[in-house]
């Protein structure tokens, strides 16, 4: 666990992330900035980044996976329009920063990840950090939360060649899913609302984010 000393000297550098990367790109909603100003984002990068944890672009976090650049995060956050008492599948637990980030907004978060590594270590830091609304399963995220369940909002963090079906029956109606849609490379950032069993998309923005391994994802 980082010391309270050692995240003193991260002030400045995320009072800038908030001022130029979040509000000087547009980001409004004052819970959702509120949420990246308390969440510390240098808790869940590797030692040897730390340095650049409020660099506003991803860090390697080991096993060939990132945690997302601030910006995104709260733009994913920001698009999805959480209130206190929504229920949240987050797809890809990865580091946990997203985890935290949904935590503070909302009732309860289901997080699905594919390495058990990853899963623990955000286990044990949202736990050091008080975040205790959250539970975690290790498994195929494109294959949706393993027990029948119907959620509120669906975040997909990582890059999938369409969207899974299992999400679309795990979303209530009038519920939103973001998730990064595309092959290598650079995909689009899709935001999908489900009214009337219907599913209707609005494109975001292009991002860059690495493969969604599983059934309905891509092969290893």
């Amino acid at each position: 666990m980082i010391k309270p000393e050692e995240t003193d000297k991260f002030t400045g550098a995320r009072r800038k992330m908030l001022d130029i990367d979040l509000r000087g790109r547009g980001i409004q909603d004052i819970r959702v900035l509120r949420a990246m100003e308390d969440i510390r984002r240098e808790a869940f990068v590797p030692a040897n980044v730390r340095s650049q944890a409020y660099s506003d672009r991803p860090l390697p976090i080991g096993n060939e996976q990132t945690i997302s650049q601030p910006y995104i995060v709260a733009l994913m956050t920001e698009k999805l329009k959480l209130s206190a008492d929504s229920q949240v599948l987050e797809i890809g637990t990865g580091s946990g920063y997203q985890t935290a980030v949904l935590g503070k907004l909302v009732k309860k978060v289901f997080t699905i990840e594919r390495l058990g590594e990853l899963s623990e270590s955000a286990r044990k830091i949202l736990s050091e950090l008080g975040i205790n609304n959250v539970e975690f399963y290790v498994g195929d995220g494109s294959c949706g939360w393993p027990q029948k369940h119907k959620f509120d909002r669906i975040i997909v963090t990582a890059a999938v060649p369409e969207l899974p079906p299992r999400l679309i029956e795990q979303l209530n109606e009038d519920g939103l899913i973001i998730s990064p849609v595309g092959y290598s490379g650079v995909q689009e950032l899709i935001l999908y609302k489900k009214k009337k069993n219907k599913i209707s998309q609005t494109s975001i923005c292009s991002v860059r984010f690495v493969s969604l391994l599983g059934k309905y994802g891509f092969q290893e």
